[in-house]
């Protein structure tokens, strides 16, 4: 879940990354006896959940899993926008925006760990992220929308590369220490002796850098740059490309990187559960890169040919990724076109096969060598009733098209259930048992 300034609504952004930055959030810092009895009520549930023999199971599984051992397809729902959907706003109760927030996470654990019973691992920890400012690249879109959470479009701001590159900026990341520990101070006094509490930074979600690059130019000025402006292209890529290296080195050597190696959420499916990378850094230790999942994708550069995509952007993506000691590669596109380069990703692990794959071809690809990243259409769940039975029928096409491959589907990229919770819950208990009966 990540808030900005920008956010009039603070139910509209629900991502699967997880509480990832409160920036932008005010809040008094003053907590009222009744929110406390509220935010305990629901840690001391999350705690409960927790110390289920059945969460040290989940990760035993996702370890292996991750490790490329054989264990039954994994199941993971996270419906990201549908959240609105099941726990709606005048479900939260404490009046405080930054508590909102947190009631509103807390809520969505025991909604994981009670009702969707899928795969993810329910920890007694609360992770409270760092209080931060990204300038960015200091030109800004604009974004043009005709209703809150509906479709819209950006003003870019490079016009022309003569003129508007020279005003590009590298990203600076600004941490607030102050406001940082004052929220950490709140949440010990809210949350000690029920669950640990942890600073934990989650600076990205992709490094792919096309949607950067699409915010700053524009899709269509980016698509028809290819061909008529390529040595502009590469010139932005090589520029984004020493930005993130940038970036990673300053959260490297500020030692503000964050293990993702356990229950965090990677890529764009799946938990970072691994024996194959640190499980704890000691405190007098610096988590590297290299300790760590990487993650690109390049979805908006779906209708690119893949020996544009092999000129203009694997190149510059690869050399982020050889950093990483694990990596995810792939969201919404088809990987299939793309795979002879992709399969060239150092310490490639986990690969997206998104609804608009070819199932079979990446099943052969794949085989037993990766994590298939599996994401079934959510088109189905967005009515107000599911068809179970055509549910049922494709997810028992897929898992035998892929019973050689080590498979996690993975549902997500939900707008909308259907105002129907049950339609995420429903398809948890479908999936869950045509993996158990395999």
């Amino acid at each position: 879940m990540s808030f900005t300034s920008r956010d009039r609504d603070f139910s509209m952004e629900q991502t699967a990354a997880g509480l990832s930055n409160t920036h932008g959030i005010p809040s008094s810092f003053k907590v009222t006896k009744k929110e406390i009895e509220i935010l305990q009520e629901l840690a001391y549930q999350i705690k409960e959940l927790a110390n289920r023999p059945i969460e040290e199971e989940k990760k035993k599984l996702w370890t292996a899993h991750n490790d490329l051992q054989s264990v039954r397809p994994l199941v993971f729902c996270d419906p990201e926008n549908g959240w609105n959907e099941i726990i709606t706003q005048d479900q939260i109760k404490c009046n405080d925006p930054l508590l909102r927030v947190w009631e509103m996470s807390l809520r969505k654990e025991i909604f994981w760990g009670k009702e969707m019973k899928d795969d993810k691992v329910i920890e007694p920890i609360f992770y409270v992220p760092y209080y931060y400012n990204d300038s960015e690249y200091g030109l800004k879109e604009i974004k043009e929308q005709t209703c809150e959470g509906g479709s819209f479009h950006y003003l870019s701001p490079i016009v022309n590369y003569e003129t508007d590159f020279q005003k590009i900026t590298n990203p600076e990341i600004t941490v607030d220490y102050v406001k940082t520990t004052k929220i950490i101070e709140l949440a010990h006094e809210i949350f000690d002796e029920i669950l640990e509490v942890k600073l934990r930074g989650i600076w990205w979600w992709t490094l792919g850098m096309t949607w950067d690059f699409i915010k700053l130019r524009g899709l269509e000025n980016f698509m028809m740059d290819l061909i008529v402006y390529p040595d502009w292209v590469h010139k932005m890529m090589n520029f984004l490309t020493e930005s993130v290296h940038k970036k990673l080195d300053f959260l490297e050597n500020n030692s503000l990187l964050s293990l993702n190696t356990g229950g965090t959420y990677v890529g764009s499916g799946g938990f970072g559960w691994t024996n194959q990378l640190p499980k704890e850094i000691s405190s007098t230790q610096k988590v590297k890169v290299s300790d760590m999942w990487g993650f690109c994708e390049s979805q908006e550069t779906v209708g690119v040919s893949p020996e544009m995509f092999g000129e203009f952007i694997f190149p510059y993506q690869k050399t982020i990724l050889e950093r990483f000691g694990l990596n995810c590669y792939g969201c919404c596109e088809p990987l299939d076109p793309r795979w002879d380069y992709i399969k060239q990703i150092p310490n490639l692990r986990r690969v997206s096969v998104s609804p608009w794959a070819n199932v079979p071809l990446m099943a052969e690809y794949l085989e037993n060598n990766f994590v298939m990243s599996l994401k079934p259409s959510p088109t189905p769940l967005a009515n107000n009733y599911i068809n179970e039975n055509e549910i049922r029928m494709d997810l028992e096409k897929k898992l035998k098209v892929t019973k050689n491959c080590r498979v996690e589907l993975i549902m997500k990229d939900n707008h909308t259930l259907g105002n129907n919770p049950l339609n995420a819950t429903r398809w948890c208990a479908i999936a869950q048992e045509l993996v158990r009966n395999l």
